[in-house]
């Protein structure tokens, strides 16, 4: 399978570890414990009138819909390779926006996944409207995309640089 830019998650080593680690935790020893108290609660009786019953095959399916969310993730996910300077907007960089074309009102955010969360900089996803309206773009281009209230911004694109966290 051939994949685009939008189909990768760009992940750093430590983040890509961490959900890994995760993903192991949730799908050993989490499920396992969601399984004896599901069991356990069985054990009580009547089903229909069994709140611990109920919240735990309500946590199970948040802990397996987790699950999906990190396997799919990971499975896309290129480590530890920022983009190269081409000047052209992508996952895994560090851009530099002003709004209307105003360059006194410009926010810098790195563009990747919500999983790595940078304590260094704003993280917008690559699937956000900001992070769609962007990517791809080149520096100096102005973009107009669409908020999610349905009315349109614009911004210029004044830098887009390789992450080197």
């Amino acid at each position: 399978m051939t994949q685009t830019s939008e189909d990768v998650t760009w992940l750093t080593q430590e983040a890509y570890t961490k959900l890994r680690d995760e993903l192991a935790y949730l799908s050993g020893p989490a499920r396992e414990e969601i399984t004896q108290k599901i069991a356990a609660a069985r054990e009580e009786g009547d089903l229909r009138e069994n709140g611990g019953y109920h919240a735990a095959k309500e946590e199970q399916g948040k802990q397996e819909l987790r699950i999906r969310q990190l396997t799919q993730l990971l499975e896309r996910a290129k480590v530890g390779e920022a983009p190269a300077a081409t000047g052209v907007v992508a996952p895994g960089m560090v851009v530099t926006i002003a709004f209307d074309g105003d360059e006194d009102d410009t926010l810098e955010f790195l563009l990747a996944s919500r999983e790595y969360a940078s304590s260094e900089f704003e993280t917008y996803s690559p699937q956000s409207p900001l992070g769609t309206g962007v990517n791809g773009h080149k520096v100096g281009e102005d973009v107009d995309y669409e908020l999610p209230n349905g009315k349109k911004a614009s911004v210029r694109i004044l830098k887009a640089e390789p992450f080197n966290g």
